[in-house]
């Protein structure tokens, strides 16, 4: 059985036991349990249901295994030709990780 749930504007498919790595949520602690009702669609051994927009009274439960994970280093240069001129960024995207413990559809 999986779902597709949205979870901050970003759309996942998820399944009991799996590991998601969503947008950094905010005042999410380790171990918290966190609740998504934006279940899309969901599939259950060939059973589909599909949202209008969304399935009522289904959602996924999920753990917080770390609230605070990077992702890796992007590195941004910008160069003009014969000018001298030259720029170096660096961005690392903040995520979180999260264990699905049920799904409830």
């Amino acid at each position: 059985m999986y779902v597709i749930v949205e979870i901050n504007g970003q759309q996942f498919k998820a399944e009991e036991g799996k590991r998601l790595f969503v947008q950094h949520i905010q005042n999410a602690e380790n171990g918290a349990i966190v609740e998504f009702e934006k279940v899309l669609l969901s599939d259950n051994n060939g059973e589909i249901k599909v949202g209008v927009p969304t399935i009522e009274g289904a959602k996924v439960v999920c753990e917080v295994k770390s609230h605070l994970v990077k992702g890796d280093k992007v590195l941004v240069f910008h160069k003009k030709r014969r000018k001298g001129y030259r720029k170096l960024k660096g961005h690392r995207q903040q995520f979180t990780e999260l264990t699905i413990k049920q799904i409830v559809a």
